[in-house]
């Protein structure tokens, strides 16, 4: 049976692994823009003749497509794609990995949605130089942004620095300027960006299906003596969040290539 698209809370990835396939293939072909607002897709067997799949698969990704508001299914006109959004929600700075500046902090809301003490798991001891055994407050937390869940964050801090803010705190402020006020003097930080998938916890706050491709992020913040102070854990959709970077050309003959352009941040960065 044909049905509209729905905005909203969408159902991410369908059933089955072929269904998955055809999902994420076509919802790139729409956020690239092959597809124009307005435009009809191809049929359920042109698109199973041209992708190598059933018709049923196709069906499953189309439906799954059309509650996420991508694409409305109605009897007489096909499937039609729908306007999507210009640019996600929030973006950030690739070559600085600024998720938001303060400016950017204040347009968002974030949501504790856990307080704990305990040992520091073996990945995050290991990379803030902690001995076994250590303990660190984990917190996590979503953030949101025009109403809409962009990040799943989970930080880890030493117990003894952490005991300087309370979960009210963390809750309502930005965890950089509760660490300052705790008096650290953050001097630098090591970050990564992978790509993994939604468990079910992420999913569910996500509002994504399990198994739905994520950005990943990992973050070391470090202070002036080299000690490890945070470690940063963030999951973000990719719908919602870009990451950008400018780049210019420098050297000459063979040597010339690309360079990332290093600006200097006009406020300090939230996570």
């Amino acid at each position: 049976m044909a049905q509209d698209g729905a905005a909203g809370k969408g159902a991410g990835l369908p059933e089955g692994g072929k269904a998955r396939r055809v999902y994420l293939l076509l919802q790139e072909e729409i956020l690239r823009g092959l597809h124009a607002p307005g435009a009809s897709l191809e049929g359920e067997q042109k698109l199973a003749l041209r992708l190598g799949v059933s018709r049923v698969t196709v069906r499953r990704a189309l439906d799954a497509l059309a509650q996420d508001g991508m694409i409305a299914r109605r009897a007489g006109s096909g499937t039609v794609v729908q306007a999507q959004a210009t640019q996600p929600p929030v973006l950030a700075d690739f070559t600085t990995l600024i998720p938001q500046l303060v400016e950017m902090d204040q347009k968002t809301t974030a949501r504790l949605l856990s307080f704990s003490y305990g040992p520091a798991p073996a990945v995050v001891a290991e990379a803030m130089g902690l001995t076994e055994g250590d303990r660190v407050q984990t917190a996590v937390r979503v953030r949101l942004a025009q109403g809409r869940a962009f990040s799943h964050l989970t930080t880890y801090v030493p117990e003894e620095i952490a005991a300087n803010y309370t979960e009210a705190d963390l809750a309502t402020k930005p965890l950089f300027r509760l660490l300052e006020r705790s008096g650290v003097c953050i001097e630098r930080a090591h970050q990564s960006v992978s790509a993994t998938l939604a468990t079910p916890d992420v999913a569910e706050v996500l509002e994504l299906s399990v198994g739905a491709p994520v950005l990943a992020l990992r973050r070391v913040v470090l202070d002036a003596k080299g000690r490890g102070v945070e470690y940063l854990s963030a999951l973000y959709r990719p719908d919602l969040f870009r990451l950008e970077m400018s780049l210019h050309r420098v050297g000459t003959d063979e040597t010339r290539h690309w360079e990332p352009v290093i600006d200097v941040p006009r406020a300090e960065a939230a996570e």
